[in-house]
């Protein structure tokens, strides 16, 4: 096969992807913000959603992030970053309620931070170090057989043009069948802590 497209070229894109990792706690505004530079902001970072105003002040009212700092306009500040980063990557795997339990496990009432196990400083630096590591054993492991895609491939008579087709075809369903499991493990996991309680 000749095209551009085989697993080294997967484990290129990883890694770029990787690179793209989350931005530190650190590296979060200093200042705090109105809601409008808040959209701004992740609508900058995380391009494949589409955050609003509304969409941040139901999830405000749906008490699944906290409230700004004394009913200020200006009042988002960086541990309202933090939950909104941390919801982003969950929102494709689990529902808004979803999403609510979990962040209740360790911030019980989430307008409350006396009762909170973790601070949000910390949720976010061990979710940064978790995809770091993510990143790295996924570049690290061999997920995917190459051998047996190409042999798969082979067994037809195709033209390069269609086996390069044929290998993001099975790349992609490779690595939807490995999100599917994981997501379902998550919903699973978070359904059956909420029934133990």
């Amino acid at each position: 096969m000749e095209g551009k497209f085989n697993i080294e070229y997967v484990r290129k894109i990883a890694k770029e992807i990787s690179k793209a990792n989350i931005v530190s706690y650190e590296e979060l505004p200093q200042y705090d913000l109105f809601i409008s530079q808040v959209t701004d902001y992740l609508n900058d970072k995380f391009q494949d959603e589409k955050y609003t105003s509304n969409i941040i002040q139901n999830y405000i009212k749906g008490e699944i992030i906290s409230k700004p700092q004394g009913g200020k306009k200006r009042g988002y500040t960086k541990e309202h970053l933090a939950q909104l980063v941390l919801l982003s990557y969950m929102r494709p795997i689990l529902a808004t309620e979803e999403i609510k339990k979990v962040f209740s496990l360790v911030f019980k009432d989430i307008n409350n931070s006396d009762d909170d196990i973790l601070s949000w400083e910390k949720a976010y630096e061990v979710f940064s170090d978790i995809q770091e590591n993510v990143y790295e054993d996924f570049l690290s492991e061999e997920h995917f057989n190459e051998k047996e895609l190409l042999k798969l491939i082979n067994k037809n008579s195709l033209n390069d043009r269609d086996q390069e087709g044929v290998l993001v075809f099975l790349v992609v369903m490779t690595l939807i069948a490995q999100a599917s499991a994981i997501k379902k493990l998550a919903k699973r996991l978070v359904d059956e802590y909420s029934e133990d309680e």
